[in-house]
């Protein structure tokens, strides 16, 4: 299996799921250029211009530029993921859904369907907050009035359900992932934009073909060092004592480990760090206030201002997020359960301790790699003078994250086929053997 690609498509089982999520994400894409009815498109495109850098701008990436087309796919899978988030931050504080997290399967099934439920309700409202504003633009819609909001408002809010019903159905039916496959080709749907403009900058002489050599360095380093992190993680020993299982069968003690991510809260402190960072440039956009302006002018790039409140939005956020996603005191007790212990650690509540410790210093380093990639971007801007760049913080590490999930998963499937295999041609033999016995 040096080279797994040309297997992908001789196992049939494999072939049907890449076809199936092939399929879906071009339905996805397709729909994402689809515009909504009653809108003047061309006056639309030059009015969210200026919105580029706001709030607007950040979704608009999320779901590959249809917010900025209105199309019927404007809201992108954005609605669900946020219902998604508001549950697990609801979790800490409301003790049904801590419950529900914890029921296995039955409590899994009911919070998924609330998040439906959540989901609906959050993109009819943010379908409604857009179709306002398009018609607040002059020129951008051509029949302004409540037929348009209505119409509109439950346009979208279908078009968001569907999207969740297709990331579903990937995850079931395809490759799995399928929410963030979403996101994925969803970002990687402006790459062509984004080179078209760095060669664009060639031709022009901003950017020269050694510094395009440089470029190309830098981002080849920073993706293998983006893998890197991604994939790092600080390994805890556990043992697993020896264990008489009954009928005389006896579990012999084994060695494992816990791997805890040097990354663990993944790109979240970044969405909500810029989510909160980029308020004061969506607010001025909206208004004529002169304390607005002057606010979003501070917290601009290239502003020493901007990247140090950036990066301490970061780090805060990664510790935070960190300890909604990880409860080392249920990991510990999952532990004592199962019998097993950390070599020198009591069970039980050290346990516990221990594994907040060594969470909380890994976690500083996470924070500061985060912080580095999402500024990353500003410092190319300065450093080669140009206005585009392929990879942003947020985008990169969704991109690397869902693809080395993506291949990994594919992986596993050629090594299960592979085992499948071995499995049945040892009974055939063992079969074989026992025929002349």
């Amino acid at each position: 299996m040096a080279n797994p690609i040309p297997n992908l498509f001789r196992i049939p089982e494999l072939k049907q799921k890449l076809l199936f999520t092939l399929l879906a994400l071009l339905v996805y894409r397709v729909g994402a250029h689809i515009t909504v009815p009653g809108l003047d498109v061309t006056v639309l495109r030059q009015q969210f211009g200026q919105l580029q850098g706001t709030l607007f701008g950040v979704y608009d990436m999320f779901v590959g530029g249809a917010l900025s087309r209105a199309t019927i796919f404007a809201l992108g899978i954005m609605p669900y993921i946020s219902a998604s988030i508001m549950f697990q931050l609801l979790a800490v504080v409301i003790p049904t859904i801590e419950k529900m997290q914890r029921e296995g399967e039955d409590g899994r099934k009911k919070l998924t369907q609330w998040t439906r439920y959540a989901t609906v309700g959050l993109a009819f409202i943010q379908a409604y907050g857009y179709a306002v504003y398009l018609q607040s633009l002059q020129g951008a819609v051509l029949y302004p009035g409540v037929s348009f909001l209505l119409s509109t408002s439950l346009v979208l809010t279908a078009g968001a359900v569907f999207i969740m019903w297709l990331g579903e159905q990937i995850t079931e039916r395809g490759i799995g992932n399928g929410m963030s496959l979403l996101i994925f080709f969803s970002i990687i749907d402006g790459f062509p934009r984004e080179f078209g403009g760095v060669w664009e900058a060639v031709a022009s002489g901003v950017l020269s073909p050694l510094a395009l050599i440089v470029l190309v360095l830098v981002l080849v380093g920073v993706v293998a060092g983006v893998v890197a992190m991604t994939m790092a993680a600080r390994k805890i020993p556990v043992q697993i004592p020896r264990k008489v299982m009954g009928r005389g069968r006896i579990r012999e003690g084994q060695k494992s480990f816990i791997p805890l991510r040097i990354n663990s809260a993944g790109v979240m402190p970044i969405i909500f760090a810029q989510s909160i960072i980029i308020v004061p440039g969506t607010l001025a956009a909206f208004s004529s206030f002169a304390l607005l302006r002057s606010l979003a002018d501070v917290f601009q790039p290239n502003n020493w201002v901007y990247y140090l409140t950036y990066t301490v939005l970061i780090v805060f956020f990664t510790y935070f997020y960190t300890a909604i996603i990880f409860n080392p005191v249920d990991l510990a007790e999952n532990l004592k359960k199962q019998g097993a212990f950390i070599p020198g650690v009591k069970p039980g509540a050290r346990t516990a301790e221990y594994i907040d410790w060594v969470l909380s210093r890994i976690t500083l380093p996470g924070s500061i790699y985060l912080a580095l990639i999402a500024l990353l971007p500003f410092w190319i801007f300065d450093i080669f003078s140009i206005q585009t760049f392929i990879f942003g913080g947020t985008s990169l590490l969704i991109v690397v994250g869902v693809g080395l999930d993506t291949v990994q998963q594919m992986q596993q499937h050629l090594l299960l086929r592979h085992y499948e295999g071995f499995m049945k041609k040892g009974r055939v033999r063992f079969r074989g053997r026992q025929r002349f016995m």
